[in-house]
């Protein structure tokens, strides 16, 4: 893994920082992909202090040509990329009766046709060498959408169903490329202080809230791990179920709650800078205000991580019980011993 080579969208402030700083602390050669320059200058200052090498490439992910001139200077630079993570995004927090078509165009555009535009680049250098792997950070609200956020919950579906047809050809074609997805819960990021809101009260992650460190972990890990999909933190595997079974309950529940739990009870600044159509000056990091409700560690991730471990100790302690338990049929001395068809006399 040490001097893997790795492409990080996004990677300027937020979950895509910390993902660019858990690679790079690892030794990893890391290309810094996002719009934001002091951001990106930023990050590398970390991955260099933690002892990786890090390359900073301004790209708008919206631009195929900009984000394809990005991928072949990351190789120019360092070598062949082994890792690519798709993690740029756009949002706006708005009723879908008040959101602009230029709204819905330039979210579709960051967020979903970001990671195609990524993906393309990537499947152009791994193919020919039959190796790599593509990571596309998603969401729990790519199988479950909530009021407010359209734009962002559309273009996660989308990216759930581009990666589905993208696996089914590697597996057509016995590619030994290699693409996952990690449907992250709520994280604790610079994103609900810069995304473009109508909403009158501040932003705010749905709680319970993770710390971004907590998804980065999760994308090395899948980066690394041959999973199909992997989900971070009990909230999105309650979610994701959920929906599975209920869907019309949780319409319910959200248009009811869903409007006050994604808001503090702070007034909101209207003419505060967002992010959608330029990058907000300055570097921002990787955490959010949320950090005294963010919890540090996912255990449904950790399981996730071990489950043929947990499976095979469930199985083990399931044997032991079984033959602890089991009815003994003594036949010493003179016992009567019964046939299972035949009555005592």
């Amino acid at each position: 893994m040490k001097n893997e080579v790795v492409v990080v969208t996004g990677a300027s402030a937020g979950l895509g920082r910390a993902i660019a700083r858990h690679f790079g602390t690892r030794g990893a050669r890391v290309g810094l992909v996002a719009r934001g320059v002091d951001g990106l200058n930023g990050a590398k200052r970390e991955i260099e202090a933690g002892g990786g090498s890090a390359l900073v490439v301004p790209t708008d992910v919206a631009d195929a040509d900009a984000l394809e001139a990005a991928a072949a200077r990351v190789e120019e630079e360092f070598g062949p990329i082994d890792i690519w993570v798709n993690n740029a995004m756009a949002s706006v927090f708005s009723p879908v009766k008040e959101m602009k078509p230029e709204e819905y165009k330039r979210v579709t555009e960051v967020t979903y046709l970001g990671v195609v535009y990524g993906t393309l680049s990537a499947l152009k250098r791994m193919l020919p060498r039959d190796r790599g792997t593509i990571v596309q950070v998603g969401s729990a609200l790519a199988y479950r959408s909530i009021p407010l956020q359209s734009a962002y919950c559309a273009a996660k579906h989308a990216i759930a169903g581009f990666t589905d047809s993208l696996r089914c050809e590697l597996v057509h074609d016995h590619s030994h490329v290699r693409i996952t997805m990690v449907q992250m819960p709520a994280l604790n990021t610079i994103q609900f202080d810069w995304v473009k809101s109508r909403l009158k009260r501040k932003a705010q992650p749905v709680p319970p809230i993770f710390q971004p460190e907590v998804g980065a972990r999760a994308v090395y890990w899948a980066a690394h791990n041959n999973r199909r999909e992997v989900f971070v933190g009990m909230p999105t595997v309650a979610a994701i179920e959920g929906n599975k079974i209920a869907p019309g309950v949780l319409d319910r529940y959200l248009g009811h709650t869903g409007y006050d739990s994604q808001q503090t009870n702070e007034p909101e600044d209207p003419n505060r800078p967002n992010n959608l159509w330029e990058a907000v000056p300055g570097d921002h990091g990787a955490h959010g205000r949320f950090g005294d409700r963010s919890h540090p560690r996912s255990y449904e991730l950790w399981a996730a991580r071990y489950r043929n471990w947990i499976a095979a100790a469930l199985c083990t302690a399931v044997g032991a019980g079984y033959f602890a338990l089991r009815p003994r049929n003594h036949d010493r001395g003179g016992g009567l011993r019964l046939h299972p068809h035949r009555r005592a006399a």
